[in-house]
């Protein structure tokens, strides 16, 4: 049924770009299909379409940062994390042990969970496309456009719903003329990278391209067991695309293809405590590891191809269908407690396929009506693989789990404004959504080794602690509304309302044998289906915002409040199964939250080159309710939880100074960002939680005249903060108030595996480096 399904889908994408290519046409625009943000002729107005037609930014009642290609480039940015940085109430990040695994979070909502069964709060999209899964989305800088931040729930204007807000990557078109761009960098810890990137017309139509990088570092430190280099780069990446159409023509359609290899060793993690039996200190350099895991070798492999078709069928009337197919396979040794022993190891691997499909009906005559209709439809396929593997704790026994779980999702969506008068214009709009989860989940104790899977000698131990199928559907209507008045045409203040939805699931890591029973003989059916699923969660979401210029001033201001309901938390803790001590999943819909907070953005251009450019982020994020069971008594404990990944306060500030110099142009700028403290989960950690920090970043680039080729110099971390980002803790805690409980040794007492777990990952140290880009 799934294949019927998929090829069903495959048909349609075809019929539908045959259609659009065979209808009868008007001339159209070459502009993007989606959120698109260039400088205007006048460098100080930006264009977006961020509501499917060409407005100013300052004329959109929306929360939106775009960041150019320039931009990035001029800032040295090396991934999508980069972005976090400068943009107000967002946190993205690479995921614990892994180098493209991508934790995301805006405005207090968002998922560091990467196992399947957990869907994102926040939508990462490349080239208009849903990426489903937070495996290799941390996507590198190269041969992009530009990249938007759309800060609170999406659904009404494209693609897949999502509840925090999106991040797209969009990357360039194809020029009409023949062009080929080359960069080469270098840098400190053997930084290489090269980037080369060509095309070429195919007679007065159609155009080919595309892109090959090599992105390579060595590691900040080392593994001391195995010598593996720790936190190093080792990637292969490639796009290519043809182009048919645009630039005045009447249809335009893009096929594109992308392939990434990740090749980078296993990311180790840093203790903060000494090994409780061994003794091991703690390492002096926190990028230096002694994990021994290194089955299966870490390799993460990514592709898609998409197909982008569009066709204006009358002056007023646009069709646009994006259909797209993408794969991803990774396979990951984690060793949670970083030590030689096998004392907490996770050898794990992740299987991802998704289709999608969108079509999109755009109306907009110049009048004061304009709206779009939409169609979405993703089939998407998540396998979860890995063992739990605790030889210190029992000899030889390790914790299997494989875990499939399917999304089919159906959504209806539309968008309308009407220009009241040339002040006040009113926008409705409203996404019916319709997701059905399928799961098929299986635990299976082994002794004398690993699981099979991952090439150990255990044999099984039991009979399955869980061996469930089942499956579910959700469905939810969420409106949004917004109204602007604009009291002249350079200030636009705007109020509105929408309502995020993020479906629920199941515990991909659930035990179905802990599941609360009322008969003999073990739990039913239905009581491990209820025991192992969690409900949908919510927002309401309402903000007022000014947009405007004021002389050499740019300002975008918005002020938000939340309810968020049902929140999903997932968690893993130390449980019995068996009579053996192990590794389940804890989750819970915790109740409610409440978010409320302030946003600044602003720039401003001054005589004689000088700019300023900044941005301010404030949010209250608390739990008025969160529910946890305490010896079996649902009980609320939100006094002592937190809402993770989500500083109170985040700011960034850059100085530039643009100049001739000669018949070139010479670009200096420096960046200060700031982060107030972070927690890293619900329960608050000492150990982990990273206090209040700033990185300082600068950047030099002249180029020569005509563009033909620059040169920069650029530097990352220029104080060498020392700052954690995630991590993994397996410690005792007070179920009530979350404080650590200690041992008579003055350390946290473990949950599992005796040595311990309590380990950290940073940020990037220091790092300096250069570029070298020729344009023919």
């Amino acid at each position: 049924m799934r294949s019927t399904r998929i090829l069903a889908a495959s048909l349609l994408c075809s019929a539908a770009t045959t259609a659009l290519i065979a209808a009868p046409v008007q001339a159209q625009s070459a502009e993007d299909a989606i959120s698109e943000a260039a400088p205007a002729a006048d460098e100080d107005v930006i264009i977006v379409t961020a509501r499917r037609r060409e407005e100013r930014l300052l004329d959109v009642p929306v929360a939106v940062s775009a960041i150019s290609g320039e931009q990035l480039s001029q800032r040295g940015a090396l991934d999508i994390t980069d972005v976090g940085q400068t943009v107000p109430n967002v946190t993205l990040e690479a995921s614990r042990a892994t180098n493209s695994t991508l934790s995301a979070f805006i405005r207090g909502i968002g998922q560091q969970d990467p196992v399947s069964g957990f869907e994102q709060g926040v939508g990462i999209y490349l080239d208009d496309v849903y990426l489903n899964r937070p495996q290799a989305a941390v996507l590198d800088i190269y041969d992009v456009e530009r990249i938007e931040v759309l800060r609170g729930p999406q659904g009404t204007l494209y693609g897949r719903n999502t509840i925090g807000g999106a991040v797209k990557y969009v990357t360039r078109r194809l020029p009409q003329d023949t062009a080929l761009k080359v960069r080469a960098t270098y840098g400190t810890y053997d930084q290489a990278e090269g980037v080369i990137t060509a095309s070429t017309p195919l007679g007065d139509l159609a155009r080919i391209g595309g892109s090959i990088a090599r992105l390579s570092r060595g590691g900040f430190g080392d593994n001391l067991t195995t010598g593996l280099e720790n936190y190093n780069k080792d990637i292969w990446a490639g796009r290519a695309s043809l182009e048919l159409g645009g630039y005045g023509e009447p249809v335009f359609i893009r096929v594109q293809g992308d392939y990434t290899k990740d090749k980078s060793n296993p990311r180790g993690g840093h203790r903060l405590i000494p090994g409780l039996v061994s003794g091991a200190p703690v390492l002096d350099n926190v990028f230096d590891t002694r994990g021994a895991l290194n089955d299966p070798e870490q390799e993460v492999e990514s592709y898609g191809l998409s197909l982008h078709a569009e066709v204006e069928l009358s002056n007023a009337l646009t069709f646009r269908s994006i259909s797209a197919w993408r794969k991803d396979d990774s396979f990951t040794p984690i060793d949670f407690d970083a030590l030689p022993a096998v004392d907490l190891d996770v050898p794990g691997a992740y299987f991802n396929e998704q289709l999608s499909q969108e079509f999109q009906l755009v109306w907009d005559d110049g009048g004061p009506f304009s709206g779009l209709l939409g169609f979405y439809y993703l089939d998407a396929k998540a396998d979860t693989l890995f063992d739990v593997r605790l030889f210190t704790t029992f000899a030889g026994f390790t914790a299997f789990t494989q875990a499939n779980v399917d999304t089919e999702t159906y959504a209806i969506f539309g968008d309308f404004t009407y220009d009241l008068n040339e002040q006040f214009s009113l926008s409705v709009g409203g996404r019916y959504t319709w997701d059905e989860r399928s799961a098929e989940i299986l635990r299976q104790n082994y002794l004398g080794g690993g699981s099979p899977v991952f090439g150990g000698a255990g044999v099984p131990f039991g009979g399955p602690s869980t061996d469930f199928e089942g499956s579910r559907e959700f469905k939810k209507f969420t409106p949004r509304a917004s109204i602007s008045f604009k009291p002249t045409p350079d200030h636009n203040i705007y109020a509105s309302y929408s309502k995020g939805f993020k479906g629920g699931g199941f515990d991909p890591r659930g035990v179905g044998l802990n599941a609360p029973t009322t008969t003999q003989g073990g739990p039913t059916d239905q009581e491990v289906a209820d025991f192992l699923s969690f409900a949908p969660e919510e927002v309401d979401s309402y903000e007022i915002g000014y947009k405007g210029n004021i002389g050499i001033l740019n300002i975008a201001a918005a002020a938000f409040y939340a309810d968020y309901t049902d929140v999903q938390i997932p968690g893993s803790v130390a449980c019995q199964v068996g009579g053996v001590t192990t590794f389940c999943g804890v989750v819970s819909n915790a109740g409610k939250a409440t978010f409320k907070g302030l946003e600044l953005e602003a720039n401003a251009r001054f005589p004689g080159g000088f700019g300023l450019a900044g941005s301010l982020g404030y949010i209250d994020a608390q739990y008025d309710e969160y529910i946890t069971n305490i010896g079996n008594t649902p009980t609320d404990v939100a006094e002592s939880r937190v809402v993770q990944n989500t500083p109170e306060l985040t700011g960034s500030i850059t100085a530039s100074y643009d100049t001739p110099v000669g018949a070139g142009d010479l670009y200096l700028a420096t960046t200060l960002s700031y982060r107030s403290k972070t927690s890293q989960f619900e329960i608050p950690n000492p150990f982990l939680d990273q206090d209040g920090f700033a990185l300082l970043d600068a950047s030099v680039v002249y180029t020569a005249p005509g563009n033909r080729w620059s040169v920069g110099l650029y530097g990352k971390n220029l104080l060498d903060k020392e700052y954690k980002t995630s991590g993994y803790t397996f410690v005792r805690t007070d179920p009530r108030t979350g404080a650590i409980q200690n041992g008579a040794n003055g350390y946290p007492i473990p949950t599992l595996g005796p040595e311990g777990t309590l380990t950290a990952f940073y940020g990037n140290p220091r790092q300096v480096f250069a570029s070298v880009t020729f344009t023919y």
